[in-house]
């Protein structure tokens, strides 16, 4: 008699071997729901190309489609607003079987939220290529490149040198927007670690020049460079006002003075600085009540005299052509260099400094106050006597100047010292043509 146990142990030996060689394929099919089998890294890498692009599908709209080219680009169709839609997701092997999985799952779930994953995509494709665009290094750029044909060579070169070596490696690819003044900071203590302190100031104030620059043009709402005001410490200054006293720089400067393209006012002044080589306050302060043009003289009132000492100031033809000129424009102000929107105030006493900064001269090369250090060592050399130069430079110490001479001290030696006034106005328009003259005194 047949034993019936003996058929059913036949068939659960056979299910449990077929489990065993085939389990990972049942549980996959079981698993995805679908009647598609799941695609393995074994087939993909035996897919070569044929003669039409083909597709071999994993499942859930997830398929590779293998191109005529032996590019395998993972694809996911989908249904979307009752439009049929094909999303990209990325290139075998670079995207991996399991990541492409995980792109088809991101996928699924946008659909299931009532998104598009295709135009989800794309809006992060063009926010991804706005920050790009908005990056610190490209606005700078872009601001240099606006700024920079007004600039001498020497200071455009240094200014972007500058950028390249001490800012844009740790902020420059960052959105402009997005930088805080912590990132700010950390960059420029960089510059500070090295010793360089004076440089991580001008560094500093050159970011801020460019966050204002996207601040203008929109592409961000604030200037964090304010922020860390007093965050440095201040640069010791030397004592001693920066000049230079080589003709061949000198003349330089006189063809950047006479080439220089901002404000008409501030031209003005700049063309006075070293033929009168007054501190840079009395210029600015100069009054046409001051002021007789006929007479070629400038008389300042001892109240604004740091000496306390009523001081004239011969005028070169040179001045006068250039008061005459200026006349046409602030002769019914009381300053004649007033301030560009304030005309009952002088010009701002940052004016002169910021145009040789515009025009490449460092603060460690030339200053406003170096246009009398600059006349005093040359006329040295030119051999005028000390006590001219002393009296027209206005360096009478009070205490040693008894009453009665300080009543007279401002008209001596006038005709010394404007004959004086003249050759050293000549000589700086040859100068301005010829670097090779030597000082020599007339």
């Amino acid at each position: 008699m047949p034993n019936p146990y003996q058929s059913v142990s036949f068939d659960l030996a056979f299910l449990l071997v077929y489990l065993l060689v085939h389990g990972n394929l049942l549980l996959v099919y079981l698993s995805r729901g679908d009647n598609t089998m799941a695609l393995t890294e074994l087939e993909i890498k035996k897919a070569k190309p044929a003669d039409k692009p083909y597709k071999l599908s994993d499942g859930g709209g997830l398929f590779l489609l293998v191109h005529t080219n032996c590019g395998r680009y993972w694809r996911m169709a989908y249904r979307f607003a009752s439009k049929q839609k094909t999303l990209a997701l990325g290139v075998y092997p670079d995207v991996s079987l399991a990541e492409a999985r995980v792109r088809r799952e991101q996928a699924r779930k946008l659909l299931a939220n009532d998104t598009d994953p295709g135009a989800a995509k794309q809006e992060q494709k063009a926010a991804f290529v706005a920050l790009a665009e908005n990056s610190f290094e490209l606005i700078a750029r872009e601001w240099f490149a606006k700024h920079s044909p007004n600039w001498k060579e020497n200071h455009s070169n240094k200014i972007i040198a500058r950028l390249e070596k001490d800012v844009f490696p740790w902020i420059g690819n960052r959105p402009i927007a997005e930088i805080a003044a912590p990132a700010l900071l950390a960059a420029i203590r960089k510059i500070e670690a090295r010793g360089a302190l004076e440089t991580a100031h001008r560094a500093l104030a050159c970011c801020g020049q460019v966050f204002r620059y996207a601040v203008a043009t929109g592409r961000a709402e604030r200037d964090p460079s304010g922020d860390l005001r007093g965050a440095l410490p201040p640069v010791k200054k030397d004592k001693h006002f920066a000049a230079i006293t080589d003709p061949k720089k000198v003349g330089e400067l006189m063809r950047d003075i006479e080439g220089y393209q901002g404000s008409y006012i501030v031209k003005g002044a700049f063309k006075l600085s070293p033929l009168l080589f007054v501190r840079p306050g009395e210029l600015r302060k100069m009054e046409w009540p001051e002021v007789d043009l006929d007479k070629a003289e400038w008389i300042i009132p001892a109240g604004k005299m740091k000496m306390g000492v009523t001081h004239i100031v011969p005028l070169c033809k040179q001045a006068v052509a250039v008061l005459r000129e200026m006349q046409k424009l602030t002769g019914r102000s009381k300053y004649v260099f007033h301030g560009e929107r304030d005309h009952d105030r002088p010009m701002s006493d940052n004016a002169i400094r910021s145009a040789l900064r515009r025009m490449g001269w460092a603060n460690d090369e030339m200053t406003p106050h170096g246009f009398r250090a600059m006349a005093s060592t040359i006329l040295d050399n030119m051999g005028y006597k000390q006590e001219w130069l002393e009296r027209q430079l206005s360096h009478e110490e009070p205490n040693k100047i008894k009453a009665a001479y300080k009543r007279e001290a401002w008209r001596m030696y006038l005709p010394e010292r404007t004959a004086m006034m003249q050759a050293w106005a000549d000589y700086l328009d040859k100068l301005k043509h010829d670097a090779t003259v030597l000082p020599r005194r007339s």
